[in-house]
């Protein structure tokens, strides 16, 4: 899944908020424009769309397709893998492994390849969707050693994946300077999302280490193929 030079480009997509007759035209353009995979996820399901939009995106894509979760509802059999989340930056039992243990019953029935995924919320200057709803404090932006001691607990947990979130929405996307610090503590790929408008900054998170960027609101209000490409050539250059 990580890329040999460069960084993954990530689409997240919302199953609430996705036009299932769109996904064919959705999934030839981002393949065209360079996307690595699509992540399905949200923190709530207001609606029954989300095995239908799974299933629709497998029939068209050669990318993979991942299951970021809200919760042990969002699991279908048409996904690649699923980002088996530990919200590791929080306290609250539900997220750190509550929800797990009733999903992972399903998770093998489908026979889905689990990727054990440090899942932290960072601080992005408003409350967020997923931080109201797991009712957990996301770390402050200034707060790097807490970063890292997170970061580097997930590690010898086991997990092969850390997952720095700003949320749906933030105000602002992760700091470079806290992926720079997290570099230096941990040896695991790191992803990041939330808040990220910009190839720009998009950009400065890959060059501080960052090995996988993911894009999801931005795209909801303004899905474009000369976005997309921009984003894929910023986050993709070595």
């Amino acid at each position: 899944m990580i890329r040999a030079q460069g960084s993954v480009f990530a689409v997240l997509l919302d199953p609430d908020k996705v036009d299932i007759k769109r996904i064919p035209r959705m999934v030839s353009e981002a393949e065209h424009s360079g996307v690595d995979l699509f992540l399905v996820g949200g923190s709530l399901l207001l609606s029954s769309n989300f095995d239908r939009v799974m299933e629709e995106l497998k029939r068209n894509a050669k990318i993979p397709v991942l299951i970021f979760p809200g919760s042990s509802m969002q699991l279908s059999r048409f996904a690649d893998a699923i980002l088996f989340l530990s919200l590791i930056s929080g306290r609250n039992p539900q997220w750190l492994i509550g929800e797990q243990v009733r999903s992972a019953p399903i998770i093998k029935s489908f026979g889905l390849e689990a990727i054990p995924t440090g899942y932290i919320l960072v601080d992005s200057g408003r409350q967020t969707s997923v931080s109201f709803i797991s009712n957990t404090t996301p770390i402050p932006q200034d707060k790097p050693d807490i970063l890292c001691a997170h970061g580097l607990a997930g590690q010898y947990l086991g997990m092969r994946l850390l997952y720095l979130d700003a949320g749906s929405g933030a105000n602002q996307p992760v700091e470079p300077e806290m992926i720079k610090s997290l570099r230096k503590y941990v040896e695991l790929p790191i992803f990041v999302g939330g808040g990220i408008r910009t190839p720009k900054s998009a950009r400065m998170l890959v060059e501080a280490g960052a090995n996988g960027i993911v894009i999801g609101n931005v795209l909801e209000k303004y899905w474009d193929v000369t976005i997309l490409r921009k984003f894929a050539e910023s986050i993709h250059r070595s």
